[in-house]
């Protein structure tokens, strides 16, 4: 594949760096620190697909221009979904091809399906409570992260006592239909996710802990390739259950 990397922070890099390892080639880098002024047809003209991974603030501005120019995205950029209907909607009226993930770890998506096969089988047991935290780097744009956001709906989604969230500092009693869902910022951490089913007898816990960021390039670049050529919205489940990674 020819690749444009839109953001070139360390995931940029990262891509980049695993690109390269891959066989394909990287056509445009465009750093343009918040500014699309970048992003143009003559930057991009060689470009099969466009990888996104620039700041929460100046995504929709990207995609906006990037569905004008009829280019394939992938968006590894976190903290734009409540402007979901806006994006599907540039999808469709651009008839480009589209994929977003929360998180591209394959690990961290195996997780994930994890968490809802746990979270059916939980919501059988009242005596269950259910928690969690998430601990990312300290330069890390958005708290929670994606990931934290897509282990919640799931949780909030299959556990029926459970009717809504509260994130980080409550500052009062946890009420029994909360739940209770936390970030920590610190350090280089790559990213680590923690579930917490908790009785009085016994606590299950359920955790996915990332040693590095190559597994997140990686799978940024496995689904570029499986987008390539396609049409439409689609997320990193819908490459996951194409059993085109097998």
């Amino acid at each position: 594949m020819k690749i444009a990397l839109i953001g070139y922070g360390k995931m940029g890099k990262l891509i980049e760096e695993m690109a390269l390892k891959l066989n394909h080639e990287i056509v445009a880098i465009i750093d343009s620190n918040g500014k699309t002024q970048g992003i143009t047809l003559e930057n991009l003209k060689k470009a099969d697909v466009c990888i996104d991974f620039s700041s929460p603030k100046n995504f929709i501005e990207n995609i906006k221009t990037l569905s004008y120019l009829n280019q394939t995205v992938i968006a590894g950029t976190t903290g734009w979904y409540s402007e979901m209907d806006l994006v599907k909607q540039l999808v469709s009226d651009h008839k480009i091809g589209f994929l977003y993930a929360a998180n591209f770890s394959i690990g961290v998506n195996i997780f994930l399906k994890i968490v809802n096969e746990a979270a059916t089988l939980i919501n059988q047991f009242d005596v269950y409570d259910t928690s969690g935290f998430e601990i990312h780097h300290n330069q890390k744009q958005d708290s929670p992260s994606g990931t934290a956001k897509s282990i919640v709906h799931a949780l909030l989604d299959r556990i029926d006592k459970k009717e809504h969230i509260t994130y980080n500092l409550a500052d009062r009693k946890i009420e029994p239909n909360e739940l209770h869902y936390t970030s920590i910022r610190s350090g280089s951490n790559p990213g680590e996710h923690h579930v917490i089913f908790d009785s009085p007898a016994d606590t299950i816990s359920i955790t996915h802990q990332a040693r590095n960021r190559e597994g997140f390039a990686r799978g940024a670049i496995l689904a570029s390739e499986w987008l390539l050529g396609k049409k439409g919205f689609y997320t990193i489940n819908d490459y996951l259950e194409s059993g085109s990674h097998v």
